[in-house]
């Protein structure tokens, strides 16, 4: 590490926990689920926003990217969206009598897959490769993807009609599953005020939000990140609170050994954003719901009895007892 890396890491944390005020310019009143996205950028993982239509999910995504000034792309999933839509295809020249690879809107930084359990699985799976290799594969060649590349995608509550629940192979590729809650009175008013004074959501630059972190930000905090101290007890602790999903009698999949590396990224992510070289318990617990919801599946019976995910894994957690 050079002398300059320190000063290179501090200024990188700035910038990054700048990314929070200057989202909340378009976005009111959703600043966990930002802190959440933020961790994930950091941590090189996808994010799963899941909540009812009109909570501004995709502005959330519009204005993060904005503010950490990187390209992005959005699709909108639909059921007749096909694989090559996303990825990309070959495309014939008549000029050159050859095929040429025209890209998909996946080349880019921040890919904003809105609805993204609206579309087939066959559509869905052509995400696979790309949010795990960091590649795309055509016609037998690969072409990889620019850097950094994240996935946010969005979707509606599965219990709403016309969805395609997500597999698990590809739920467990996302790092975080967000809820994007309804805002609370206050906020709500809040919004409509804004909109009252004229804000546009679709015009980012009038409501103020511009670039306050780049990409050597972010490389600089993954970098920091990563080498934040992680005692051996809380490295059990992780492992204990995933084998304990596990063995509850309300889960028939438990989370899986990727769980648990997921978990770890994401605590010491958020002890570094903190100020932080090392990792508390209480980094565990801010996010071991965000990061395990998606990678468990609840018995038949406990769902008919009405029991949720969150509530199996605040059990869960309330059983494991976290080191001191």
């Amino acid at each position: 590490m050079t002398s300059s890396a320190p000063v290179e890491a501090l200024a990188a944390r700035d910038a990054l926990q700048r990314l929070r005020a200057e989202v909340a310019k378009a976005v009111i009143g959703q600043d966990a689920v930002v802190g959440g996205v933020v961790i994930a950028l950091l941590c090189s993982g996808h994010v799963l926003l899941e909540g009812v239509p009109g909570v501004a999910k995709t502005l959330l995504v519009r204005a993060l990217a904005a503010a950490l000034d990187v390209d992005t792309k959005r699709v909108q999933f639909t059921p007749d969206l096909m694989p090559g839509d996303v990825t990309g295809s070959l495309v014939y020249d008549a000029r050159t009598a050859a095929f040429n690879f025209r890209p998909g809107p996946i080349f880019t930084n921040l890919l904003l897959g809105d609805e993204i359990n609206r579309t087939p699985p066959k559509t869905q799976a052509a995400l696979l490769e790309a949010m795990e290799e960091r590649t795309v594969s055509t016609d037998g060649e690969t072409r990889r993807l620019p850097e950094p590349f994240i996935v946010v995608a969005t979707q509606n509550p599965i219990e709403y009609e016309g969805t395609y629940p997500l597999p698990e192979a590809q739920l467990d590729r996302f790092l975080l599953k967000l809820t994007v809650p309804l805002p609370h009175r206050e906020e709500e008013l809040g919004v409509l005020k804004a909109h009252h004074h004229g804000f546009d959501p679709r015009d980012l630059k009038a409501a103020g939000v511009g670039p306050v972190a780049g990409t050597a930000d972010l490389a600089a905090g993954r970098e920091a990140a990563r080498r934040v101290a992680v005692a051996e007890p809380v490295l059990e602790y992780i492992v204990d609170l995933c084998r304990a999903t596990r063995m509850s009698p309300a889960l028939e999949l438990g989370a899986s050994p990727r769980g648990t590396t997921a978990l770890l990224a994401v605590a010491k992510a958020r002890a570094w954003l903190s100020g932080r070289e090392y990792v508390l318990p209480d980094d565990v617990k801010a996010f071991a719901i965000p990061t395990l919801r998606h990678r468990v599946r609840l018995r038949p019976e406990a769902e008919l009895d009405g029991v949720s995910t969150d509530s199996v894994l605040r059990t869960v957690l309330g059983a494991v007892p976290a080191p001191r």
